[in-house]
């Protein structure tokens, strides 16, 4: 299927591996331009050389900031051309104890996590809605419902862009512009990957051990009881950002493989 996607330019935050890189390999493959987005300069550059070897004909660039800082995010938003479909997939966490963070981590999950999308959705919504046309999408997590007790500021932040989510798309009613979130589960990403190394070198099991221990005594409720491809995450907000998605407004989509249970 064409997912019509050839002219459109994209930015992805929060790219440069993970979900976010491997989105944008696979709008790339559909022949849309890709921004990409990373906290560094020698991290976005290596994403874009990464990129480039495979997609030689395709239009690739990139811009580094940090959306904990501000002055760095007004930068970006100063220096971002047309966009016509937003993704705004960049995320922090810190795993510890409730009673032990504090309001410093409370405030940069949520600075980084909610106010970065909050910033880019009012800079690049009315140019969408001005000419008919875009897609915003946020990147939320199975967190968002299953709150872990350790992870209760990140949950609280991927809670929250649920909401700005569904707000937003209330103001594009009546226009090709939509605006929608997917909630992926556990993932394999980097991130995964490192954690299964170093758990099974310290229980001295092997990945696949501790994979399946994960699945079947902390992450119950998954009905996958594996962890998603981050291309299998990536296929879907692809679809979503596409044209061909013109119906679907509003919602959140999820990519969980049934952990967050319920109907809806």
């Amino acid at each position: 299927m064409d997912l019509e996607l050839k002219g459109k330019t994209v930015f992805i935050t929060g790219s440069t591996a993970g979900i976010g890189f491997s989105t944008a390999k696979a709008l790339l493959s559909e022949g849309a331009s890709v921004i990409l987005n990373g906290r560094t300069s020698a991290t976005v550059e290596s994403a874009i050389k990464r990129l480039e070897q495979e997609f030689p004909e395709e239009a690739i660039s990139g811009i580094a900031a940090d959306f904990s800082i501000l002055n760095e995010v007004n930068n970006l938003l100063e220096n971002l051309p047309k966009i016509d479909i937003l993704i705004n997939n960049v995320g922090v966490y810190s795993s510890g104890s409730f009673f032990k963070t504090d309001d410093a981590e409370w405030y940069r999950q949520f600075e980084v996590n909610v106010m970065s999308g909050v910033r880019l959705s009012k800079s690049i919504l009315p140019s969408m809605l001005a000419n008919n046309w875009g897609r915003i999408l946020f990147i939320s997590s199975e967190c968002a419902s299953l709150t872990p007790p350790d992870l209760i500021a990140y949950s609280m932040t991927k809670a929250a862009i649920l909401a700005v989510s569904r707000g937003l798309a209330q103001l594009t009613k009546g226009t090709n512009v939509t605006v929608n979130s997917v909630i992926p589960g556990s993932t394999l990403s980097e991130g995964a990957e490192q954690f299964l190394e170093a758990a099974a070198q310290k229980e001295q099991k092997t990945k696949g051990q501790i994979e399946n221990a994960f699945f079947t005594e902390v992450r119950t409720t998954s009905l996958l009881q594996r962890f998603a491809k981050v291309d299998e995450v990536a296929h879907t907000i692809t679809y979503i950002a596409s044209p061909r998605s013109s119906a679907t407004n509003g919602t959140s989509i999820k990519v969980d493989g049934g952990s967050s249970g319920g109907l809806f």
